[in-house]
């Protein structure tokens, strides 16, 4: 479709946590999703609505993934999180009480802050949003100003998990779990971790005696489950050259990449990174759209160079207090050691924001001018505005601000952009995901090759059992086959092998894919004594209850998701 010269620019923002409800508090655990709630998601409401009550145009997608869409809505979250603003006011007044003693003026002030700071999200938590973090995006959403869209149920690994059962399931989940919580069905959806893997000949690359046989590309799986449109990295689109020195790291990454490129055909044609593309494959209809990431403008947030955030003015992460673990130092300096970071001074920040908000703005448009028309997508983890980056959302407020001021482009949302210019050219595209190396080799490599193992012979009993049971209907059975699929799911969150190799929280990484493991073999075998006829002992009701209780996750969930899916030809 003739574009005539319109131009867009869609804020695309990637909302996602592993389920922690029930699995430690501190220092991984809930308190994962109580600061991200605190930090990031509220503010983010405050800032959507703040645009909205002023009457600033602007528009935005944010994927909230099923698996933390389930936790907001979790009464156990609720009433944590006002434990956990609570805890942070009572530290915040200690701090102002010691600093007050001590004489250090300044940081009493920022301690003031703070505590200012707990109590106005306490208070927009319980009387503003009533606890309900859900019903507060999907307003937005309902009076036109954002597009919520899904993600895999638990984040899952599309390109790695063995059966195209298991994506199917994930898609499924996460289709049925986001039209109760938002009321409609998604149409487009944050592929996790953008990780996307064509139709070819694929077999394991943990067994050297697996028989090679043709995968579903991602694309038909979410054609076949409603999903019209995704998003990739800019290097999928230009052919996937971006995997650099990784291959040689891994030799299962190696044997992965050699089983691709034997069968993808790189097109020489040239392709826009602002022009939407259907992704297919040329023996087969169905395709989905791709939204591709514009580099120039995403660098500019991401950069640890020259990244926005990275500013000195800004507060530190990092550094963090004794006491309470809040935070009162700026960045000062990329390479400044932590014992020489100055204080940070919030009235430091107002002059730089407005200064970074303006060049964004004006990047995007000069993109969008060299590009002619289309669409700028700018994709990024929704937690880095408030959470890693503090003055995060009030940058966003200030980008929209800038943008209502320019008449050569608009903001737009995913779907509105494709309903008005669908895209009219079919591509295949190569194997590859967001991550360093453009690869996979972020959560394939010699720390977590361990990991797919247990993965991959749970989808096996998982696909077998579903078929077996299929037209029962005896309760416990269900019961327990649900049971089943839900660790199967949250065994599969490429959180764990990113906190793996990241080395950010790899014992706790560890210890749930261990966790779920053993669930899903004990109820394998609760199963097994139930087809049997056997009853349950007291032991195993004791133990089935517990596991129903802390994971409790998906409630409409059908086993029946994870049915055998007939094989494909040549």
């Amino acid at each position: 479709m003739n574009q005539k010269n319109e131009k867009f620019f869609t804020l695309v923002l990637h909302a996602h946590l592993p389920f922690v409800i029930g699995h430690g508090q501190w220092p991984h655990g809930m308190d994962w999703l109580n600061e991200a709630a605190a930090e990031t998601y509220i503010p983010l409401l405050n800032t959507m609505n703040k645009l909205a009550n002023e009457g600033t145009e602007f528009a935005l997608t944010i994927d909230i993934s099923p698996v933390l869409g389930e936790q907001m809505n979790d009464d156990r979250f609720k009433e944590g999180f006002i434990e956990y603003l609570d805890q942070r006011i009572a530290f915040s007044e200690n701090n102002i009480k010691d600093f007050a003693e001590s004489g250090t003026e300044h940081e009493k002030n920022l301690a003031e802050m703070w505590r200012a700071f707990y109590k106005h999200i306490k208070s927009d938590f319980i009387e503003v949003y009533n606890k309900d973090l859900i019903t507060a995006f999907r307003k937005l959403e309902d009076e036109g100003y954002i597009e919520i869209i899904t993600c895999g149920a638990t984040h899952g690994y599309f390109p790695l998990l063995y059966n195209d059962e298991s994506i199917n399931a994930q898609l499924k989940t996460a289709v049925k779990t986001h039209e109760r919580l938002f009321g409609k069905k998604p149409k487009g959806i944050w592929l996790p971790e953008c990780a996307y893997r064509p139709r070819y000949e694929w077999k394991s690359f943990l067994d050297e005696n697996d028989k090679p046989r043709l995968r579903r590309g991602v694309e038909e799986l979410l054609n076949d489950n409603g999903i019209e449109y995704f998003i990739i990295d800019t290097h999928l689109l230009k052919g996937g050259k971006a995997i650099g020195n990784y291959l040689s790291r891994f030799g299962a990454l190696q044997e992965l990449w050699d089983q691709f490129s034997d069968s993808y055909n790189e097109e020489k044609t040239e392709r826009n990174p602002f022009n939407l593309y259907w992704a297919g494959n040329p023996s087969n209809k169905k395709a989905a759209a791709v939204f591709t990431r514009n580099d120039r403008t995403s660098l500019q947030v991401w950069s640890g160079e020259y990244g926005y955030p990275g500013n000195g003015v800004y507060l530190d992460f990092h550094k963090k207090h004794s006491d309470g673990g809040i935070k009162y130092w700026a960045v000062t300096g990329s390479d400044v050691d932590m014992a020489y970071k100055q204080s940070y001074i919030p009235e430091n920040t107002e002059g730089v924001l407005e200064e970074q908000s303006a060049h964004f703005a004006h990047l995007a448009g000069e993109e969008l001018a060299n590009a002619g028309s289309g669409v700028l997508t700018a994709p990024f983890d929704c937690e880095l505005f408030g959470h890693w980056w503090f003055e995060g959302p009030r940058w966003i407020k200030k980008v929209f601000e800038k943008i209502s001021k320019y008449e050569d482009y608009k903001p737009t949302t995913l779907k509105n952009y494709f309903k008005a210019y669908p895209p009219e050219q079919v591509i295949t595209l190569p194997e590859g995901s967001w991550g360093e190396g453009g690869f996979h080799y972020v959560w394939l490599n010699e720390r977590t090759e361990w990991t797919w193992g247990p993965i991959h012979k749970n989808e096996k009993i998982m696909i077998d059992a579903a078929e077996r049971f299929k037209n029962s209907t005896d309760k416990k059975t269900i019961t327990v086959l649900t049971q089943m699929g839900r660790e199967l799911l949250l065994q599969q969150a490429s959180d764990w092998q990113f906190l793996i190799t990241t080395w950010s929280a790899s014992d706790y990484a560890e210890d749930r894919l261990k966790a779920h493991d053993e669930n899903f073999k004990a109820l394998n075998g609760m199963l097994l004594k139930l087809e049997e006829g056997t009853n349950l002992t007291p032991e195993e009701e004791e133990k089935l209850n517990k596991i129903l209780e802390v994971n409790s996750l998906f409630t409409d969930l059908d086993f029946r998701n994870w049915l055998r899916m007939a094989d494909l030809q040549p």
